[in-house]
């Protein structure tokens, strides 16, 4: 799944070439990726100018003059700036200057049509890239359970998923079961200093294509090059040479050093 900076990325490509255009027409032929009636939403859509493009950790806001377009790239999505709209086409925005299209092969992403700013932004954390260390600390002392699944859980800070949190504890040097109660204020800052790093890193390098992702371009992002230990199972670890372990833990596959990261 398409992580924060991967979907920075689709943002900064895309908005360029579509803040201050208007919609002409709507085309959307997935009832699982729009799951209100697809008639009545593209028309809707209709007629509105798109006023700014905006990201809050993995989702993106089209704000219009009236309402907002809500877009959520699921697994497979990906937002296309003039694309050739194919057989996974989901939506389609012809534009006054060219045609947004949202593709997605397995249909468990989201293109919805909001009058107002859905309610769903209240259950989301404050985006990993901007929050501060003082409101970070605050909302892990608020927090128990294991430092890994609660770096996945979007309503603590929104942003972070199965990649960057392996690749941000090996930055930290923090073991993924390590629990929450156990961390330092020095180890807390150290691991919020690396958050901010590493998501602008990966921003900087188009984020990591694993699989499907491409930004707005179609252009694939080169930060999987640089991971660490992210699909490194079996591999020696860049800083000691101990071999990477692989774990399944809060359902996901968990990748670490045992020696640099220690409970």
């Amino acid at each position: 799944m398409p992580e924060l900076p991967e979907v920075e990325n689709v943002v900064r490509s895309v908005a360029p070439h579509i803040t201050g255009r208007t919609i002409l027409h709507v085309h959307l032929s997935s009832h699982r990726v729009t799951r209100a009636d697809l008639a009545n939403t593209a028309e809707r859509m209709e007629g509105r100018m798109i006023r700014a493009v905006r990201r809050r950790g993995k989702q993106i806001f089209l704000d219009l003059d009236h309402g907002a377009i809500y877009v959520h790239l699921g697994m497979t999505g990906k937002l296309l700036w003039n694309a050739v709209p194919g057989k996974y086409a989901r939506a389609v925005l012809e534009l006054d200057g060219g045609t947004l299209v949202y593709d997605d092969v397995r249909q468990f992403g989201r293109v919805e049509f909001f009058e107002q700013t859905p309610s769903l932004l209240d259950r989301v954390g404050p985006d990993a890239l901007t929050v501060s260390l003082e409101e970070f600390q605050a909302r892990l002392q608020k927090r128990g359970g294991q430092i890994k699944p609660l770096l996945l859980n979007q309503s603590f800070v929104s942003g972070v998923g199965n990649i960057y949190a392996d690749e941000l504890l090996f930055a930290a040097r923090i073991h993924p079961k390590t629990p929450i109660t156990r961390l330092s204020k020095q180890r807390i800052q150290t691991l919020h200093r690396h958050l901010t790093e590493l998501l602008q890193l990966a921003i900087q390098h188009r984020g990591s294509s694993i699989s499907d992702y491409v930004n707005g371009a179609g252009e694939r992002g080169s930060f999987q090059d640089f991971h660490n230990v992210y699909g490194k199972t079996g591999e020696p670890c860049p800083r000691c040479g101990h071999t990477i372990r692989r774990i399944v833990l809060a359902q996901r596959g968990t990748h670490y050093c045992p020696r640099c990261q220690r409970v």
